[in-house]
């Protein structure tokens, strides 16, 4: 279900109601930003998630860089990737306060054995054959969610303990 659709549902269940001042409000999802230390490293990460540059602002009086990804086919719900040219050494250590992306994979084995591959922990494994979590490179908390029903649990995921925070 695309992103508008979920929030329009949000919307009509919402306890909030628009009926107090005479008409219904709407609300488009634009993106979701987050800050990186480096571009480079942190777009190769996204990469192997399946999203794609699908959008480049160098901004040089502002002297920072907007990339946006996004899988292909879903351009409507963007990453955007916010690099100050000068660093950021206001970015947390830990950014559980964020939360987390989510991203829906039609395999989770599959997409978890790949990131091993490519050297990526895999903080949270998907022992449930359900959900996973990673963190990019600079500490953004990932959740990987398995299309339908979860998979059969199986080896080697299921003895896999969990490692760092998620």
């Amino acid at each position: 279900m695309p992103c508008i659709e979920i929030l329009s549902k949000l919307f009509e269940l919402s306890t909030y109601d628009s009926k107090r001042i005479g008409k219904n409000l709407e609300i488009k999802y634009l993106h979701t930003m987050v800050r990186v230390k480096d571009l480079e490293k942190s777009i190769t990460f996204y990469n192997l998630l399946g999203l794609k540059e699908i959008k480049r602002n160098e901004n040089k009086m502002g002297r920072f860089t907007l990339v946006f990804l996004a899988p292909e086919d879903q351009h409507e719900c963007p990453l955007e990737l916010t690099f100050n040219w000068d660093g950021d050494d206001e970015l947390p250590s830990d950014s559980r306060h964020f939360g987390h992306l989510a991203y829906e994979v039609e395999n989770i084995y599959e997409m978890c054995q790949f990131l091993v591959k490519n050297n990526v922990v895999i903080n949270r494994p998907p022992r449930d054959g359900r959900m996973a979590f990673v963190r990019s490179p600079d500490n953004i908390s990932i959740e990987l969610l398995q299309h339908g029903e979860a998979l059969q649990p199986c080896e080697p995921w299921t003895s896999m303990p969990n490692i760092g925070h998620w």
